[in-house]
Parts: structure tokens; C-alpha cells; sequence
């Protein structure tokens, strides 16, 4: 049974940073294989795709609200993959899910929601102003 566990989430003030990270397991999982990536869920709204990257991490995609401040890498040696944040807004609160999926694909865009395999449990992320 595939487990994805995120962690690094907390309270942060507006324009501070943080880094999410997501270990898969067990070790046997061929984690390389797949693209992985985050996505988040506001109180109330729908979960939206936030960040991927593919099985080598030679391709990258972001969603427009996290262009220029958040960026994603993964280690595949260790089944792991994070999420550095900075320039933190309020509207960046949600509870934020590593996410992975698209198996045997090269491209990032690739992660859609539904093509995702396996799902974290979520980790809170709060914005004060």
C-alpha cells in the first residue's frame, strides 16, 4: 500500500516562507517512475492543481498564482519531493496535498487531478495579514 505522508505546513505571516515536504512509501515504490506535484483546497472551494514535476525533473508547471513564488523538486533516491513557498499571501491558505500520478510521463502537465494515483493526507497551510 502506497502512503504519501506531507509535513512542514503551519502558521506563517504574510510574505514569510515555508517548504512542504512529502516522503512516499514503502522504499520498494517506484516513485521515479512518476510525476508528482501539489495541490490545494481552500475552506469552500474546489482543490486546485498548484505545482508538478516529472518523473526526472526535467519538466516543471506551475499554476499562475504560484509562478515566481513556489517551486517544487523531488529527490527520487529518497522518494521524497517538496514544496518551497515564499512571498506567502493570505489567499494561499488551504490545506495543500502532494499528489502522485501520470505514470511513465515526461511531462509535468501531465499531473491533472485526474490522473493522480495516490493522495497525501494534507497539510495545513494559514496566512495571517
Amino acid at each position: 500500500q502506497v502512503q504519501l505522508v506531507e509535513s512542514g505546513g503551519g502558521l506563517v505571516q504574510a510574505g514569510g516562507s515555508l517548504r512542504l515536504y512529502c516522503v512516499a512509501s514503502p522504499r520498494s515504490f517506484n516513485f521515479g517512475n512518476y510525476a508528482v506535484g501539489w495541490f490545494r483546497q481552500a475552506p469552500g472551494k474546489e482543490r486546485e492543481f498548484v505545482a508538478s514535476i516529472s518523473r526526472y525533473g526535467g519538466s516543471e508547471a506551475y499554476a499562475d498564482p504560484a509562478k515566481g513564488r513556489f517551486t517544487i523538486a523531488r529527490n527520487n533516491a529518497e522518494n521524497t519531493m517538496w514544496l518551497h513557498m515564499s512571498s506567502l499571501k493570505p489567499e494561499d491558505t488551504a490545506v495543500y496535498y502532494c499528489a502522485v500520478g501520470a505514470e511513465y510521463s515526461d511531462s509535468a502537465r501531465d499531473l491533472r487531478d485526474d490522473r493522480v494515483d495516490y493522495w497525501g493526507q494534507g497539510t495545513q497551510v494559514t496566512v495571517s495579514s
